[in-house]
């Protein structure tokens, strides 16, 4: 008795927008882990984030004079073709740095969660 096997082949993409972050600067509660993280150990958070966007995780205990959270700020804009100044950063940065911080960490995680899932099933019959 022969057995035939056939695979299903399902692809799901999800787009985020380019042009605007995914979320606003108030926008704290959408991620409660983030914003928890935030609110008990900000320099973790702060690691936390340049890690997942690739630099070296030490690079928040050099932020002086907000150098380091303008340039991650300027380089997120790029990747992700945010719109956006070197100005907005800084007025971002100086109004609310935490929440600046969080809405960054936001959008990494959202850009890293989008893309495609690929799910593949056999069936037997």
């Amino acid at each position: 008795m022969a057995v035939h096997s056939q695979t299903t082949t399902i692809v799901t993409s999800q787009h985020v927008s380019s042009g605007t972050w995914t979320t606003g600067i108030c926008d704290c509660c959408s991620d409660m882990s983030t914003c928890c993280c935030a609110l008990w150990c900000f320099p973790c958070m702060q690691c936390q984030t340049v890690s997942q966007f690739g630099w070296c995780f030490c690079m928040p205990l050099l932020d002086c004079c907000m150098v380091v959270s303008c340039c991650l700020r300027q380089k997120m804009r790029e990747q992700y073709n945010i719109h956006g100044s070197c100005c907005d950063d800084v007025c971002t940065l100086c109004c609310c740095y935490p929440c600046a911080w969080c809405q960054m960490s936001r959008e990494i995680k959202i850009r890293a969660h989008s893309g495609s899932v690929v799910t593949q099933q056999i069936t037997r019959s």
